[in-house]
C-alpha cells in the first residue's frame, strides 16, 4: 500500500516495487534493468522493503515515453546524463509531474450488481452495463461494479430519475467523450506549438524547462474554465431558444 510519508529521493509519496511499476505502466523486472543501466536511481531501503518515490515514478514515466518515441536505452541514458550535466533534469522531472498530475480528481464508488439495480431500477440492462464499461464509465469485477467518478454517477442517476433512458444517456456520454477528446487535442496542440516549441524538450535548457513548468501551472485551470464558460453560454442560448419555441407553440 502506498505510504504518504516523505522520501529522501525527493518525492512526496512512497511506493513498493509492484506499486511503482503498476503506476508507471512498466513490468516489475524493468526496474532492476533500468537501475543496472543507470537510468533509475536505487530505491531507499528500510530493512527488507525497497521504497520508491514520486521522483522514481516520474522518471519511469519519462523513460517509457522516450522508449515509445523510438529512443534506445543507451540513447535515453545519454539524454538523461546530458540533462543531469546541464542541470535540467530536476526541471524536466518537475515538468513531467506538473503536466500529468491533478487533471483527474475523482472519488470512485463501488457497488454490487444488486445495489446497482436498486439505484437504477428495472430499466437498466446488462447491455447498458457492458456499454458503460466500454466507455470507461465503470469497471466490472465479478459481482462488483466500480464507477471511477462519483460525480458522473450522480449526474447519471439524476437524469435517470427524470425519465431519461440510460441508453440515451450513454449515447450522450459517448458524444461528450469525443468532443472532450477533440478539445483536449486542440489545447495540447496549442501548448505544444507555442509554449514548448518545435524543438521539443531535448534541447531546452534548465531555465527554459522551468519556464514551461510555470506555464503549465498557470494554464492548467484555463482549459477547464474556457470549456465550462463556453458550455454555460451555449446552454443559455439553447435554452432561451427552446423556451421561445415552446411559447410560440402555446399561442
Amino acid at each position: 500500500m502506498r505510504d504518504a510519508g516523505s522520501d529522501e529521493a525527493g518525492g512526496g509519496g512512497r511506493y513498493r516495487r509492484e506499486e511503482v511499476a503498476r503506476a508507471a505502466g512498466v513490468k516489475v523486472r524493468n526496474l532492476r534493468y533500468y537501475q543496472e543501466r543507470g537510468l533509475l536511481p536505487p530505491p531507499r531501503r528500510e530493512g527488507r522493503i525497497a521504497w520508491y518515490s514520486d521522483d522514481h515514478l516520474t522518471r519511469l514515466r519519462l523513460i517509457s515515453d522516450l522508449l515509445g518515441r523510438g529512443y534506445t536505452v543507451n540513447g535515453i541514458g545519454e539524454l538523461l546524463s546530458a540533462w543531469e550535466d546541464g542541470g535540467g533534469l530536476p526541471q524536466l522531472l518537475g515538468l513531467e509531474r506538473e503536466m500529468t498530475r491533478d487533471w483527474v480528481q475523482e472519488e470512485p464508488v463501488t457497488l454490487t450488481r444488486a445495489a446497482l439495480r436498486e439505484l437504477f431500477g428495472p430499466t437498466a440492462t446488462a447491455e447498458d452495463t457492458r456499454r458503460a464499461a466500454e466507455l470507461g464509465y465503470v469497471t466490472v469485477d465479478g459481482d462488483l461494479v466500480t464507477y471511477p467518478s462519483r460525480r458522473l454517477l450522480e449526474a447519471t442517476l439524476a437524469l435517470v430519475r427524470q425519465g431519461v433512458p440510460l441508453a440515451e444517456i450513454l449515447d450522450a456520454g459517448e458524444f461528450v467523450q469525443a468532443q472532450a477528446a477533440a478539445l483536449a487535442d486542440r489545447f495540447v496542440g496549442l501548448f505544444r506549438r507555442h509554449v514548448i516549441g518545435a524543438d521539443g524538450l531535448e534541447l531546452l535548457s534548465a531555465g527554459q524547462l522551468q519556464h514551461i513548468t510555470a506555464a503549465v501551472r498557470a494554464l492548467r485551470p484555463v482549459a477547464g474554465e474556457v470549456v465550462a464558460t463556453e458550455f454555460s453560454r451555449a446552454m443559455a442560448r439553447r435554452v432561451d431558444a427552446e423556451v421561445a419555441e415552446l411559447l410560440r407553440t402555446e399561442q
